[in-house]
């Protein structure tokens, strides 16, 4: 995870909330700078993954449970095939993900995006999980739609505090629908992980610093591609520097194995004697938001493997 500037809170705590639903692609906003590192933003055994940063940015996944979760998904993958539900061989799942957008605003209302905002953070979604971004990038398969957009006041909330209880009072839809909660805080965002909604659905989805919509103030990070990179964990895609110079690493083969996270858009970076430079143009690295241009043909197919898994 990223790491923030942080300054003082008030907290006092205003529980209210309104609803708009929005048709697709609906949406702009005005943003400040990051806040304060909230108490409870991470959440081990929520699955909880952030990006940018210092200190643990997901949770704590050893080598065993690493290689217990690749048994399980391909348990799950044969048992849905024996029930018909499978992807062709060569084939990748392909869906249309309900967004629901979480804009969680203080009490004076700070924190709020604009429908415009919002409108663009989809369309970055349906761009970089479609492989537009470079030539050499994956389409994945996936594209996203705004299912609807829920704006709370309440200064904890909006500071990430008591965020189990949060997520678990207002997400909505099932495990194939994505929310993502607009917050300020310390990250740039956190996500869960998809083999971990069967234990607790309620707190299933991302959790993005407002200011990192496209057109926040979050410098650097400010072009909408942290949703990306934290619903690539949604999908279930690990860091491209998971378990640093190892030949299994993030579990994906045309992702070059690197010792440690990248940051800004250093060309050239090779951490690893393991072949290939560092990937520090995907999206599952900690590069700047224009380093951003690609998931692998690999990743899509991960993805599409754990959504079928868990998702489907």
């Amino acid at each position: 995870m990223r790491s923030l500037i942080t300054r003082p809170r008030m907290l006092a705590v205003i529980v209210t909330g309104a609803a708009l639903t929005l048709t697709p692609l609906g949406g702009q906003a005005t943003a400040n700078r990051p806040a304060g590192q909230p108490s409870d933003c991470y959440v081990p055994s929520a699955g909880a993954a952030a990006k940018g940063g210092h200190g643990a940015d997901t949770r704590d996944i050893t080598v065993a449970e690493q290689k217990a979760i690749e048994a399980k998904t391909a348990d799950l993958l044969k048992a849905k095939a024996a029930r018909g539900i499978a992807v062709p061989k060569g084939a990748l799942a392909a869906a249309s993900v309900p967004v629901y957008i979480n804009v969680m605003r203080d009490s004076a209302g700070n924190g709020d995006v604009t429908d415009t905002q919002i409108s663009q953070q989809i369309a970055v979604l349906n761009k970089t999980f479609g492989g537009q971004e470079s030539s050499s990038a994956a389409n994945t398969g996936f594209t996203f739609y705004l299912a609807g957009t829920t704006r709370y006041n309440n200064t904890q909330w909006h500071q990430d505090k008591q965020s189990s209880t949060y997520r678990k009072q207002t997400r909505k839809g099932g495990k194939n629908a994505l929310n993502i909660w607009l917050v300020d805080f310390g990250y740039l965002g956190i996500a869960t992980f998809p083999w971990d909604y069967a234990r607790n659905p309620g707190i299933d989805g991302i959790r993005v610093q407002y200011t990192s919509l496209p057109g926040g103030s979050a410098t650097n990070y400010n072009y909408g591609e942290t949703a990306t990179h934290e619903a690539g964990h949604w999908f279930g895609l690990y860091h491209t520097f998971q378990g640093g110079c190892t030949s299994t690493n993030d579990e994906v083969a045309d992702t070059p194995a690197q010792s440690s996270s990248t940051s800004g858009c250093p060309e050239g970076r090779d951490s690893c004697s393991l072949p290939g430079l560092d990937p520090i143009h995907n999206y599952m690295d900690y590069s700047y938001d224009t380093c951003y241009t690609q998931f692998t043909p690999g990743q899509s197919t991960r993805m599409s493997n754990m959504w079928t898994a868990y998702r489907a």
